[in-house]
């Protein structure tokens, strides 16, 4: 944890470390670390609720726990931008992290992969190997997701890459305003 902020070391500090060494193919085990991963994610949710800094909304999207959906926002210039969030726990977890993808920002950052994955391999892949197998779906979002979020998402606003919802129609509802107004 050196080199992190204070505000990132009291977070990672409250959300509770993981110690069932199991992925999807491990039956019991597996169901196990699940729990595990569930206590984690409540526990980082409430901290984040209880600083004003909720972010994400994320459950499993099957009963095996192997696929996860959700939803997560970045507050920039006092607006709020949401995504789409998913992804696949790899069958080698917990020795490898999840591929995070928002499908909705793919191909509009160089920070990504194919798919909408983002890119986490120089900073985030060698500290979940470090701490593997501790670490979990809640520490893959906050050391992972939230600092790509804050890098990218106010250059990808900045550049016009990314539209706020309530400005995404504003051209041509206005184009369409100005037309009925001038046929009357």
């Amino acid at each position: 944890m050196e080199g992190w902020d204070r505000g990132t070391k009291s977070v990672v500090g409250e959300i509770p470390l993981l110690s069932t060494r199991a992925g999807p193919r491990d039956g019991d085990a597996w169901r196990q670390r699940l729990k595990e991963e569930y206590r984690a994610l409540i526990s980082y949710t409430s901290v984040n609720k209880s600083k004003d800094n909720d972010w994400f909304r994320i459950s499993a999207a099957n009963p095996e726990g192997t696929r996860w959906e959700g939803t997560c926002w970045y507050v920039y210039n006092l607006r709020r931008y949401e995504f789409p969030l998913q992804f696949d726990i790899p069958v080698a977890y917990p020795q490898v992290a999840p591929e995070i993808e928002l499908p909705t920002l793919d191909g509009k950052t160089h920070k990504m992969y194919r798919g909408g994955k983002i890119c986490l391999t120089v900073h985030f892949k060698p500290l979940w190997a470090k701490n593997c197998p501790r670490f979990g779906i809640a520490h893959a979002l906050c050391l992972g997701l939230a600092p790509w979020l804050a890098a990218e998402v106010p250059i990808l606003v900045d550049s016009g890459m990314v539209k706020h919802k309530d400005d995404e129609g504003a051209p041509a509802e206005a184009a369409a305003a100005s037309g009925s107004a001038a046929a009357s």
